[in-house]
């Protein structure tokens, strides 16, 4: 294994992995095989690849190499891509972080941390391959969610978000090649409605009677440490990379009181690396144990689709989904995981299920919410099955309750200002809402919208000055109309997923 000198004066190993194969005697190096008219990116991933003329190659592109190996061999093991974390790599992570999130323990934002970026880039630099660095402790808040529990949200310091998102970067060359099809959570490429356009596919492709709805109970906080580096450990054996997993992972948070508390288990939710880390433990503990599962053990037609924590699985036969959801409980308990068994369900749910349900005298056939969608069967235009989407309920009124809140506060500002807010968020939910068969929900929301708007400017004084029907003539079109946004799910899976 070869070694080189870096520009903080220190020596370490080249790029080389190990390869696991009994045919290869010797190891292989990232990137030394020529790229030209080579693809190495999946077809259902999408990578930044900016710059590829020779005097501007970013340091994305310089992580090809990476994708390289690691899409040449599965087992391939990385010894050393701690070289990989350069200036040039941690200046495009600053600029790929949210500018207006809430600053850490240190007080410092995104725009105070760019004032002064150059110097900060180059400290943080060095902090890393001296091994100096450590770590604040998060700010931790709390989020009240529907269900009347809470969400603690860990809060970072732009210095530790710039050095996650160099390693995120690196560490995604190796996993996008080892993460199966049917993961859609929190992958470049892959958005909610790509999840949601593969789980209406599978269900009206396949043979699909039963549906089970599954959530993993307080996933983030399950997650144990040591268990997750040794997944880790499966691909990646640069020690460098991997204390920095854990420095990350133990730091804790600061409480109300002031106090440091370290943490002993979990993932922290809001940090830039948790989302990977969370797809690389459930990819161990739940996709390849469960494709194994479909092809040993599953007697009918089975789909599955994974956004983070939350799994719908589809079975032709209701004895198959019994006995994957029972040896799927001991397989997470493996892993120090359980079911949310108040949030999972086994529902009937396809084609024959509005006439099975007939037959037995139970009604309509049942729902299950996915993505902020209810689904549930429906028939096409021609009369044939459908799956009709339509937005959760719950949802939907938490958020107008939030814009009720929101109007009160903004009710005496200029009027134009209010239209230029109101008009973002129609916009914004539209453009995710905007599926086929919900424009009824749409124009409700707006509606309810509308009308909020309308009492909050009533409220302006202590006397009525306008009325209903002129607020609807000279206010109300100027707010955008409401109107599909997105494609029908078939037309969008099979243009990007070819068969």
């Amino acid at each position: 294994m070869n070694s080189r000198t870096t520009n903080s004066g220190h020596t370490e190993k080249s790029d080389t992995v190990i390869v696991p194969r009994k045919s290869a005697n010797k190891p292989v190096k990232a990137g030394a095989e020529s790229m030209e008219g080579r693809t190495v990116t999946k077809r259902n991933t999408h990578a930044n690849v900016d710059g590829r003329t020779q005097s501007r190659a970013n340091a994305t592109y310089r992580l090809m190499g990476v994708r390289e190996a690691a899409r040449r061999d599965k087992r391939t093991k990385f010894t050393a891509l701690f070289h990989h974390v350069t200036i040039q790599l941690l200046r495009e992570s600053f600029y790929q972080l949210k500018r207006f999130s809430a600053p850490g323990v240190d007080g410092q934002s995104w725009k105070t941390y760019e004032q002064r970026l150059g110097e900060n880039l180059r400290e943080l630099h060095e902090s890393l391959h001296r091994g100096s660095y450590r770590p604040n402790p998060a700010r931790r808040i709390i989020i009240p969610k529907a269900d009347g529990s809470e969400r603690p949200i860990s809060v970072q310091s732009v210095r530790d978000k710039v050095a996650q998102m160099a390693v995120v970067k690196i560490l995604e060359q190796i996993y996008e090649e080892q993460f199966l099809g049917f993961s859609y959570g929190f992958r470049p490429g892959r958005s909610q409605h790509d999840a949601l356009d593969a789980l209406t596919v599978g269900l009206k492709s396949k043979k699909v009677n039963w549906v089970l709805d599954l959530d993993i109970r307080k996933y983030f906080d399950s997650v144990g440490h040591d268990r997750l580096l040794k997944t880790i450990q499966h691909r990646v054996r640069d020690r460098r990379i991997l204390r920095l997993v854990r420095q990350w992972l133990e730091v804790g948070y600061i409480d109300a009181q002031g106090r440091r508390i370290r943490s002993q288990v979990g993932a922290a939710q809001g940090a830039v690396i948790s989302p990977l880390l969370a797809n690389v433990y459930l990819h161990y503990a739940l996709d390849q144990w469960s494709v194994w599962w479909r092809k040993h053990n599953s007697r009918g037609d089975m789909v599955i689709v994974r956004y983070a924590d939350d799994v719908i699985a589809g079975f032709q036969h209701h004895e198959d989904a019994q006995r994957y959801r029972k040896e799927l409980v001991g397989r997470l308990r493996d892993f120090g995981l359980a079911i949310n068994e108040h949030k999972s369900r086994l529902i009937r749910f396809g084609r024959y299920a509005e006439q099975q349900q007939k037959e037995r005298g139970l009604g309509k056939p049942p729902t299950f919410d996915f993505l902020g969608f209810t689904h549930y069967c429906g028939r096409s235009g021609n009369g044939g099955f459908a799956v009709r989407r339509r937005s959760v309920r719950k949802r939907v009124t938490r958020k107008l309750k939030e814009i009720r809140l929101e109007l009160k506060r903004r009710r005496h500002a200029p009027v134009s200002q209010q239209i230029e807010w109101l008009s973002s968020v129609i916009q914004g939910h539209c453009n995710y809402y905007g599926v086929p068969g919900n424009l009824r929900n749409l124009t409700r929301f707006r509606y309810e919208l509308f009308r909020a708007w309308y009492r909050a400017l009533c409220r302006r004084s202590q006397k009525k000055r306008i009325n209903w029907q002129k607020f609807g003539q000279f206010l109300g079109n100027r707010l955008p109309s409401v109107h599909t946004v997105h494609p029908y799910p078939e037309e969008r899976f099979y243009a990007k997923y070819s068969r």
